[in-house]
């Protein structure tokens, strides 16, 4: 076990672990530490405690010391330095002629190197722009292109509950979302119904997954037949996953047939087969997966 601290550079970033030493480090204290970008200024967002080594990449670097007023004043004087950053390379990029969509810009702390966020449709030759912004601002230059995702996660909104986005909120990292998801709940299978602001699936679907996944997996199947406590068979004409009960079409008084509604208990059937994560289940499915798949892996460290 080794003691550490957990540490975000921006908002709903990555956290990041850090020695503490001798330091007694509290959630919401601000620290000043050493990254591969150089010397950061940092919010904790976890305090001390102890993880397995496993955890922790090697080698774990230490706190440098604890953030005084004086580095806030310097923070907040790089925010107010990357608006108008934002403003000039803008205005390099109308000049150039490039299409791309500037997202967001970031200094480092110690001023050491400056971070253009942008988007774009495919690979932009932006060579030129940055020996022009290298000369404007003296300091070292990184040009990053996104996804989609990223430029949402970056930008932050609010989502169709009402709600805060949770990327932008409190995920660090973007969680696998596959179309199965959304047919284990009983979604509506429209791309417009289940996607975010971003245009790719929502994460929330998977905030619900297990839960539906061990739900179903003690329902029968629509068009299953099974049999009643009461001695009937019937075919499964829908289910209600969150009840837990089963509505039925059986036959009684020779060959009439009825709708009757039963608790999944009062049934019996064979349990319904755990399906293969890989499994593609008809024509739909695979061409919503091949629209999420187009997205790639998130390009965005922070």
């Amino acid at each position: 076990m080794v003691t550490v601290i957990g540490v975000r550079f921006r908002t709903g970033g990555k956290v990041y672990y850090f020695g503490p030493g001798d330091m007694e480090i509290n959630s919401g204290d601000h620290v000043i530490v050493e990254t591969a970008r150089g010397i950061e200024y940092g919010y904790v967002v976890l305090g001390n405690r102890e993880v397995d080594d496993s955890k922790v990449v090697q080698p774990l670097k230490s706190v440098i010391r604890m953030a005084t007023e004086e580095d806030r004043i310097k923070e907040e004087n790089n925010r107010e330095k990357e608006k108008d950053a934002f403003g000039i390379c803008q205005e390099k990029i109308q000049k150039h002629g490039l299409e791309m969509k500037l997202i967001d810009v970031e200094y480092t702390f110690d001023n050491n190197k400056i971070l253009f966020y942008f988007t774009a449709d495919g690979r932009i030759d932006f060579r030129e722009l940055v020996k022009d912004l290298a000369s404007v601002f003296k300091t070292r230059i990184e040009l990053r292109q996104v996804g989609v995702r990223d430029e949402t996660k970056i930008l932050g909104g609010v989502g169709i509950c009402g709600r805060e986005l949770c990327c932008h909120a409190y995920l660090s990292e973007f969680i696998p979302v596959s179309i199965r998801m959304a047919k284990e709940q009983n979604l509506s299978l429209n791309p417009t119904k289940i996607s975010g602001v971003c245009g790719r699936l929502m994460c929330c679907l998977k905030n619900e997954e297990e839960t539906y996944e061990y739900l179903n997996s003690k329902l029968p199947n629509v068009g299953d037949f099974v049999t009643t406590d009461d001695g009937l068979r019937g075919e499964v004409q829908s289910v209600n996953v969150l009840r837990q009960q089963v509505k039925l079409i059986v036959t009684v008084n020779h060959d009439e047939k009825e709708i009757r509604e039963y608790k999944v208990d009062q049934l019996r059937f064979k349990p319904r087969k755990k399906k293969k994560k890989t499994e593609v289940e008809d024509a739909e499915l695979k061409k919503l997966e091949a629209l999420e798949k187009k997205e790639g892996k998130s390009k965005l460290d922070e």
